[in-house]
This record gives C-alpha cells, structure tokens and sequence, in this order.
C-alpha cells in the first residue's frame, strides 16, 4: 500500500505541474481526491492491514492529500496569474494613440424641410397638430365628404386593416381637420403634417408610404383669394421669390371648388424631363374651398364661416427644394446621398 501511496502522489504532482488550463486541473483533483479517486481506492483497503500498520498508512495517506491539496491550490493561482496577464496583454490599451473622431449626423434633408415649413405657417399664425395614422374609415373618408364609389375606397387603393373596411391606414392627413374642428372648434388656422399610406407603385415621384402637410383654415369672410395667396407666399419663401406656380382647376370631395398647384420644374426650367415626366411643371399640391357639407359634418355653419384647405406632399417639396431628381434617393438610406445635405 505504501508504493501505492508514494506512485499516487509522484504522478498527481507531475501531472498537476503540467497542466495549463483549470478545467484539466479540475480534472486531476477528480481523479485523484473525488469520492471515486484513485486515492479513495487505495484507503478502501485499510481493513485488511494489520492493527500496527493502520496509523502508519493512515499518516501517509494524509500527507498525499495534503500534498496533492496544496499542489492544486499553487497551480490554480498560477493559472489564475496567467490567465490575468494574458488578458491584460490582450487588452492593453496605448493612451499615446490618437483618438478617433466621432462623426455627428445631422437631420435628414427631408425633415430639415419638414422644419422649414413649420416656422413657415407658425410664422403666419398656424397651429401645428398631430393625428393617429391608423384611422377609422368615416374620418378618413365619411365626414371628408367622399361617396362610398370613390375610387379611393377600393382595397386596390387603400391599406384596409378589416375586413369591413371600417379601420385603415390614413390615405392622408386631411382626418385631422376634422378631428380639429370637432375639438378646437373654429375659426381655425392649422397644419397637420404626418406619414400616409397608398397602394402606389414605387418609382421617382411615388412611393406606398410618404409625408403630406395637410393645411386649413376657417373663419369668416375666407375666399378663394385667401387660398391662393397664402399657397403663393409659402412656395415662394421655400423656393424662392423667382418660383413660378400654376393653379389648374381640379375636382376634390372635400373642397369646392378645388384646384392643383403645380411648380416649374426645378430640373429642366420648363422645358420637359424625366423628373416632370416632360410636362415641365411639377405637381406638389391640392387645395380647395371647404365643402359646405365638410363643415355641416363638423357641426360648422357654412352661411356663417368659409374656409380653405390644401395638402402636399412633403417628399415633393423637398425634391424641388434641394433638387433630387428621384424620390426613393429620400427612403433608401444611401450614405453617399445622405452625406451631401
């Protein structure tokens, strides 16, 4: 028993000295002082020594495990030691270098213009108010005045999330005219800008998803006058006093009479070009006196108040203001694009 003894405690401590990672530390303390340890093995034989050899073997067998013990605990914070410095070299930092700049992003051309147009109509005493984009059918169309065979209704147009149609995407921001009437009451000078949705096919003046800055205003004694000069005054402070515009009759439910505004192309002068589709104008607006029935379903007096709305889309103006000749340069994140604005 005692060569048992002396071998298990030559080849634990070779074998401990030689590891070079915990888990076969662990291992090797396992094998040799576990419950099912070579040395547990060879102490299961102490009955069949003699009374006079038992505290001898049994003092030996003590000082195995401590050495194997103590030979562990060394090599575990030798490992321990090493471990730290390898990570510490592995994560030394060199305070001399150079830091790297940090590159601060800016506002996306599409909002600056957003914010353009704020300080625009708040400089002309507009409110600026916010409505839901999941809307119910009879603010998005009903109360707009809009007939249940309008083209707009059909699920081929429209972003329906029911199946009785009652509740969809807004098609625009004009709901929130409404909801403003009901709430505020009038007169009233609002602006509601805000994402719409429509079954559009993506090319470079159209997209499923885009932002409209829909615009009303309420009072007593508004005309068709009021309309055109407020539209003509704010696309002249965005684009310019040299900005040429065109007012073209046109027909909306929700206003009579209604008419479009069209800018001259900003990329070809009038001449014609992919981006006016060879028209030379550019449209960016629709505007209108607020129907009599509008109002009625806003519990608003049309013999008492007239009044006028307008909404364009945000993407448009911002394409004629920073002169992008396609629309999807505005949604697809390009960094070379992004960078120039």
């Amino acid at each position: 028993m005692k060569q048992q003894l002396e071998a298990i405690r030559a080849g634990a401590l070779e074998a401990i000295a030689a590891t070079t990672r915990s888990s076969d530390l662990e291992a090797l303390r396992v094998k040799y002082l576990g419950k099912k340890g070579e040395l547990t093995a060879v102490l299961k034989q102490m009955g069949k020594l003699s009374p006079e050899e038992r505290p001898v073997m049994g003092q030996l067998a003590n000082e195995v495990r401590a050495a194997v013990e103590k030979a562990v605990e060394s090599q575990a914070a030798l490992l321990a030691e090493k471990a730290l410095a390898d990570k510490l070299a592995a994560e030394t930092i060199d305070v001399t270098i150079p830091g790297k700049e940090i590159e601060l992003g800016h506002k996306h051309p599409m909002y600056t213009a957003l914010d353009s147009f704020k300080e625009i109509f708040i400089n002309m005493g507009f409110e600026i108010m916010d409505g839901p984009e999941v809307e119910q059918q009879d603010y998005n169309f009903t109360k707009l005045n809009t007939p249940d065979d309008h083209p707009a209704r059909e699920w081929s147009d429209t972003f329906y999330l029911t199946e009785d149609s009652s509740i969809l995407l807004r098609t625009q921001t004009s709901p929130m005219q409404i909801r403003a009437m009901e709430t505020h009451g009038v007169p009233i000078r609002m602006i509601s800008p805000g994402r719409v949705y429509r079954k559009d096919e993506v090319d470079a003046t159209h997209s499923p998803m885009f932002h409209q800055i829909e615009g009303l205003v309420v009072d007593k004694g508004i005309t068709m006058a009021d309309l055109k000069g407020t539209l003509n005054a704010v696309i002249r402070e965005i684009y310019g006093p040299a900005t040429k515009t065109r007012f073209r009759p046109h027909h909306f439910p929700f206003t009579e009479p209604s008419c479009e505004v069209d800018i001259q192309c900003h990329k070809c002068g009038g001449k014609g070009c992919p981006t006016c589709k060879g028209e030379g104008w550019i449209e960016v607006l629709g505007a209108g006196m607020v129907h009599p029935k509008v109002l009625r379903n806003c519990g608003v007096d049309p013999d008492v108040y007239s009044g006028f709305a307008f909404g364009f889309g945000l993407e448009r103006m911002a394409m004629g203001r920073y002169k992008i000749s396609d629309l999807r340069l505005i949604f697809e994140n390009d960094i070379r694009f992004l960078e120039q604005f």
